[in-house]
């Protein structure tokens, strides 16, 4: 009998996530029939597995609102961090389906990896002959990057109107988002930010477009590089337009775009121009890309290349890996020892809190550094108070605990993920590259196996899945998972 009616208890707690996490699962379907509907209209054989993929998801939505729809939507937070990593891993695994269903007819493991890296907008993929993919197939990987880059709760308060209700503590599940925000309610903020995202990715699709881009490559491109996810319609990446330095101007510009904060742009809409350039994570960010992009270029150069050629190709890969899309126009492994372990270095940084891209984020960089330099100021001056300064403001107690717990379990994940490959029998650089730039959503590694000229595809399915785990606690900031393995968050 007390079983019972723990067993019910259960059930009434968790039914309001499951309620959220199958309306979520409908604007998954709502997504897929952009695709199945391109297919339909070309003839294309891919178009049965998308309808097979509609029709199970929309089942598994219809079964659980019937269980759930008499159930208010008062979200815990407790209920908030498991709906956040939930709506992730089961949005990963049913975006898998048309992979499986489809032409390339993947395995469980290739699918959920390529769906998992696509949500994540890590960029990583085991696919070879993408060129040969459908137009339907290859609207779907821009379209999971696309959704995923935005933010899956994001997106949910935005159209959802009962997540708007404590909608910014669930944000903050998802979000590295701290800034001061610019509007009263979580849902004008995402409203905004979707408005935003989705102009910003109409511009990126007629810029391609009429920079020489087939339609289906422009708006796939447009999706990926706005996202920062970097998935591309070839084999060779962004390379498919090496020799066309315009296109990867663009492409330099729009994944700069998708790495700066998204609220900086509605304070710009909103009246003030000069917000983007006063935010100190702004100008942090633009420096650091200029000034690599300058030492890498004159490396280049130096070893012999077209000072033109160094730069375009030099700038487009730095930004890449910086912002986390993960495009390649090179294979910058190439480059020389130098550039090499530059590029592993900028594969932990990432753009800009409250943006598309991954990765430890600039402003935690900046962040520790004055808290460095103010521990050497007490150590000169040890009776002396210094006050650390952030945007004008003082960094409080909890930004500064938040960046060293961060930035330890990020790099504790790494490292004990690059073990766990090693022991697969990965090589040392596969196995340190491939941890660093799953947790870090960038995509590309070091090496033959899996750098900027190879994909994923040969590793062991093991690490496969290790590596998705990985992808998964990077894009949700580590401490979202984490929390969830701690007993004293099951505590009543």
């Amino acid at each position: 009998m007390t079983r019972g009616i723990g067993m019910l208890r259960w059930c009434r707690d968790w039914a309001p996530v499951l309620k959220v996490l199958s309306v979520l699962w409908l604007v998954l379907a709502l997504f897929m029939l952009l695709p199945w509907g391109v297919l339909v209209w070309e003839g294309d054989a891919d178009a049965p597995a998308f309808a097979r993929s509609l029709l199970v998801v929309l089942a598994t939505v219809l079964m659980c609102w019937w269980l759930t729809w008499r159930i208010p939507v008062a979200l815990k937070t407790q209920q908030m961090f498991v709906l956040t990593t939930l709506s992730w891993v089961s949005i990963s695994g049913f975006a898998s389906l048309p992979l499986v269903l489809g032409a390339p007819h993947l395995s469980l493991t290739n699918a959920v990896f390529e769906s998992v890296s696509a949500i994540t907008t890590t960029g990583s993929t085991i696919l070879t002959d993408i060129d040969q993919l459908s137009d339907g197939l290859k609207l779907w990987r821009g379209l999971m990057q696309w959704l995923g880059g935005i933010g899956i709760i994001v997106m949910g308060i935005a159209i959802l109107p009962f997540l708007k209700v404590g909608g910014m503590r669930l944000f903050q599940t998802e979000s590295s988002d701290w800034s001061d925000k610019v509007m009263p309610r979580t849902g004008g903020i995402a409203k905004a930010t979707l408005g935003i995202y989705a102009l910003g990715t109409l511009v990126a699709i007629l810029a391609y477009g009429i920079g020489g881009m087939a339609p289906v490559d422009a708006v796939v491109h447009a999706m990926s590089s706005v996202s920062t996810g970097g998935f591309a319609n070839s084999d060779a990446s962004f390379g498919a337009y090496a020799d066309q330095p315009h296109l990867l101007w663009m492409g330099t510009l729009f994944m700069l775009l998708g790495a700066l904060p998204f609220v900086l742009y509605i304070r710009f809409l909103r009246g003030s121009p000069l917000a983007l350039w006063r935010d100190e994570q702004v100008r942090g960010l633009v420096w650091l890309l200029v000034v690599v992009t300058l030492i890498l270029s004159l490396y280049r150069v130096w070893r012999g290349e077209a000072m033109f050629d160094a730069l375009t190709h030099t700038a487009f890969n730095v930004v890449s890996v910086v912002t986390t899309t993960g495009y390649a126009s090179d294979d910058y492994s190439q480059w020389g020892p130098f550039a090499a372990m530059a590029f592993f270095y900028l594969t932990f940084v990432g753009g800009c809190s409250g943006s598309t891209s991954g990765g430890m984020k600039i402003f935690r960089f900046q962040v520790a550094i004055k808290m460095l330099l103010s521990q050497l100021r007490f150590l000169i001056h040890t009776h002396g108070v210094f006050v650390s300064r952030y945007n004008g403001a003082p960094l409080s107690d909890e930004i500064s605990r938040g960046v060293v717990a961060f930035s330890f379990f990020f790099f504790l994940t790494i490292a004990g993920l690059a073990l766990a490959l090693a022991m697969l029998g990965l090589d040392l650089v596969t196995a340190l590259t491939g941890a660093a730039t799953a947790v870090a959503n960038v995509g590309p590694g070091l090496g033959d196996i899996i750098g900027p000229a190879g994909n994923f595809s040969t590793l062991p399915d093991a690490a496969k899945w290790l590596l998705c785990v990985g992808m998964l606690m990077g894009r949700l900031e580590i401490l979202t998972v984490l929390v969830l393995l701690t007993p004293m968050f099951w505590r009543k």
